[in-house]
């Protein structure tokens, strides 16, 4: 005589435990890839989701059965307005403890405050560029890297109403100390643009924060199997039938608890074009984006989806895990859809 099945398959990864509220909207970048390039450039930048739509593009792909012809992809455009260098972070490493930072220098107070740092920073006041210069070059013998604090221009943005700016913390390609220091202190102040780091056909990854949606219970959190319902079954159906055996609840076992908001990355997504905010215009549907309004500065469109609501900030970074054999792409934009 037969008898119940009693083993099922797990809900849910263990992979992305815990299922927490993300810290903050604007993530941190936990690594950056080890890539030379020909100069000298930031090895990530910020943007704000602006939408999705649907594109024609002539597969780039050489291995691919359609290579050559028109295919059908769905697209993500994400606008990119300049970001401001506003200064730039000297590490030095210790062998028992790690890295710490051996000293900061910052642009020009005027330029800052024109970009709202002080909504960022209270009381900002920072000491002048050859003041810190002074503190900082002696030590560079000791430092084993320089890095980049990029500030978002977020009023360059025409679907974004938020006036206080984020700050993000930026590796460079691979280059001496000295070299990075220099391009660092010769560009304090100035702007840097999404052409200078990526290009059409290219790979990056996308950083950002989840849709959120709350707390939520295990059916929908996890897909577990909703219990029958009849009259003499259990008080729930919409619940785990056990959370452990005689030791306790396992944490393994699917409870209800937060369901999105979480930060995710998002690996190896095609570039298919990097517009400026001349060719803006002419990408904005009648009446602008939903729930977005119009692009009105640099753009740059991926193939696929990315996470995220409308407006929510995402950091583009450098592949750090492309497949070993890719090479950049040609690719043709026959016809996108607004």
């Amino acid at each position: 005589m037969g008898h119940r099945k009693k083993s099922a398959p797990r809900r849910g990864s263990l992979g992305v435990r815990p299922r927490k509220r993300a810290e903050d909207i604007v993530p941190r970048i936990r690594s950056f890839p080890q890539i030379a390039l020909s100069k000298i450039a930031p090895l990530a930048f910020l943007g704000y989701k602006v939408g999705m739509t649907h594109a024609f593009i002539v597969d780039p792909v050489p291995t691919s059965p359609s290579y050559g012809k028109e295919i059908f992809v769905p697209v993500t455009f994400i606008e990119t307005p300049p970001m401001i260098i506003a200064g730039l972070r000297v590490y030095g490493r210790n062998p028992e403890l790690g890295r710490f930072v051996l000293g900061e220098a910052w642009a020009s107070r005027e330029v800052l405050e024109k970009a709202n740092i002080t909504r960022l920073i209270k009381n900002f006041d920072p000491p002048s560029i050859d003041e810190a210069a002074g503190r900082i070059e002696p030590l560079l013998e000791k430092a084993v890297d320089v890095r980049a604090l990029l500030l978002s221009v977020p009023n360059l943005a025409g679907g974004v109403s938020q006036k206080k700016p984020f700050l993000v913390e930026v590796a460079l390609s691979q280059a001496p100390v000295k070299a990075k220091y220099d391009y660092l202190k010769s560009m304090l102040g100035s702007q840097v643009r999404i052409s200078d780091i990526f290009s059409p056909g290219m790979l990056i990854d996308v950083i950002g924060v989840t849709r959120g949606r709350g707390f939520q219970g295990v059916v929908k959190r996890f897909g577990v199997k909703e219990l029958p319902r009849w009259h003499k079954h259990r008080k729930a159906s919409r619940t785990v039938a056990s959370r452990g055996s005689q030791v306790g609840a396992l944490s393994t076992t699917p409870q209800a608890g937060q369901m999105g908001y979480h930060r995710r990355t998002e690996f190896n997504k095609l570039v298919l074009m990097v517009g400026s905010a001349e060719q803006a215009p002419s990408y904005n549907p009648p009446g602008g984006w939903k729930n977005y309004g119009l692009i009105r500065s640099d753009f740059i469109v991926l193939k696929g989806s990315v996470m995220g609501t409308k407006k929510r900030p995402l950091i583009l970074r450098f592949p750090i895990r492309p497949p070993a054999s890719f090479k950049p792409l040609q690719v043709k934009l026959s016809y996108i859809y607004l």
